[in-house]
């Protein structure tokens, strides 16, 4: 395992990720927000509980089939469209 291989979110495992369980808190965050948890085979039905208990839990993925939500670019300030510009 290499230090770009990504892992397990569960603590204190260094497995290999193979799951994205894709979550939100509706408290604290917009409907459209997605925090990602890594999971590895054994841990993903453990994590996949913990979050749908609490109503976190939106999708799970598996890490190969994981696209990233695009994040909206903040809007250009200035007359020219250029940040910091006036």
């Amino acid at each position: 395992m290499s230090d770009e291989t990504p892992i397990c979110s569960a603590k204190g495992c260094r497995a290999a990720a193979v799951w994205v369980l894709a979550w939100n808190n509706p408290k604290i965050h917009t409907p459209e927000r997605r925090k990602t948890w890594l999971a590895c085979e054994e841990h993903r039905e453990h994590l996949s509980q913990f979050l749908g208990v609490r109503g976190f839990l939106k999708d799970v993925v598996l890490l190969t089939e994981w696209e990233p939500p695009e994040v909206p670019q903040a809007p250009a300030t200035g007359t020219s469209g250029t940040p910091g510009a006036s």
